[in-house]
């Protein structure tokens, strides 16, 4: 299962910068995961400060 990011992003990129795949880009306003990209390692969940990303 692919993660998501909700409507609480801030926006301030820390999960970027911890998918070691890099499936996370900045959208139309926050950011997002490309789900094809993403390996579910979680390692995006554990660095966002607002906790908006979860499993799908």
């Amino acid at each position: 299962m692919a993660f998501v990011i909700s409507d609480a992003c801030l926006s301030c990129g820390a999960c970027a910068g911890s998918c070691p795949v890099g499936a996370i880009s900045e959208g139309d306003g926050q950011f997002v995961i490309d789900a094809a990209t993403c390996i579910s390692c979680g390692s995006c969940a554990g660095s966002c400060p607002a906790g908006a990303i979860s499993e799908e």
